[in-house]
């Protein structure tokens, strides 16, 4: 059965996760090419669309054949979030994701991300500003609530949709929670109950065995991954068509470094591959020295030598 996000109809309803400092486009489109249903983008700020920063406008950058693909962008203010979506380097992309979610300190300080649970009012006229500034499907990424003691998902999935959301991923702990503690999945099937667009349930999806769980226990559409894909883009192939791909992990690792270095250069691409590095030798080089010694060098060319031989 197809999956439509308002007009966009999804390859698959497993979807890849916007992370800060991983969601590259290289590896979104590698991602996508292993049955992805939607690619997202690292979150964007809106301030810095409004001055067209440049360092934002590269994270913007995409290969031919990630399809469909959406942007997250996040902030606080709904004229500045109006003007964000109306800007035309956004145009490429097939849906706009509004971040309400984010548990990093600098980012709810801010008054951004996940802080906006706290005031659901603002919330509102954020999004509604967006999905009146545009024709492009407007999604929202929230987390079920500020607090344990705080749990507004349900809430929050109502007005999002009272305000013109087109679908929602709810990631099933707190802020306060952070990326550690048991995801709350049964509070995710709770906001799959009360609302009628799609719904993705997100948080510990890494196997096929947990996919399945996850849809089982909330009913939701589809499921939205995130590190469970970093260093292991493949993973799409085991959640979407129940097939696991024997790849060549240095030729992926290989293929990821040259796609950044041809738009980048080298010597971005040397530092900023070292945290996605560190994720594709994580089984047999997890915390080895062969990792430390990897992670110092400063040429592509000594890391891929040193690669041929370990691998």
């Amino acid at each position: 059965m197809s999956l439509f996000i308002k007009n966009v109809e999804l390859k698959t309803n497993v979807i890849l996760a916007p992370m800060a400092g991983y969601s590259d486009f290289a590896f979104r489109k590698m991602c996508s090419d292993f049955g992805a249903g939607l690619t997202v983008t690292e979150m964007i700020s809106s301030s810095a669309l409004h001055y067209n920063n440049k360092k934002t406008i590269d994270l913007l950058h995409s290969l031919d054949g990630e399809n469909p693909k959406a942007i997250q962008i996040f902030g606080h203010s709904p004229e500045i979030m109006a003007e964000a979506v109306k800007n035309p380097v956004l145009d490429k992309f097939d849906i706009i994701d509004i971040n309400m979610g984010c548990p990093a300190r600098k980012i709810v300080s801010n008054g951004d991300g996940s802080a906006l649970l706290k005031d659901i009012s603002l919330a509102k006229e954020i999004i509604s500003a967006c999905v009146n500034a545009t024709s492009k499907p407007i999604t929202v990424k929230f987390r079920i609530g500020y607090t344990d003691d705080n749990i507004v998902a349900v809430e929050f999935a109502k007005m999002c949709e009272e305000a013109g959301v087109s679908a929602i991923t709810v990631h099933g702990r707190t802020t306060s929670q952070g990326y550690s503690g048991d995801v709350n999945y049964d509070v995710i099937r709770q906001v799959k109950e009360s609302v009628s667009i799609p719904v993705f349930a997100n948080g510990d999806c890494r196997s096929k065995e947990d996919l399945d769980r996850i849809l089982e226990i909330t009913k939701a559409d589809g499921v939205m991954v995130g590190r469970g894909a970093i260093g292991n883009p493949e993973i799409f192939s085991e959640l979407c068509f129940n097939e696991k791909k024997e790849v060549d992990k240095l030729s992926q690792i290989k293929k990821h470094y040259s796609l950044v270095e041809e738009f980048y250069g080298e010597n971005y691409t040397v530092k900023y591959m070292r945290s996605h590095l560190a994720y594709y030798l994580s089984g047999q080089y997890k915390n080895t020295q062969a990792l430390v010694k990897l992670l110092k060098m400063e040429k592509i060319s000594e890391i891929f030598d040193y690669l041929n031989k370990i691998m």
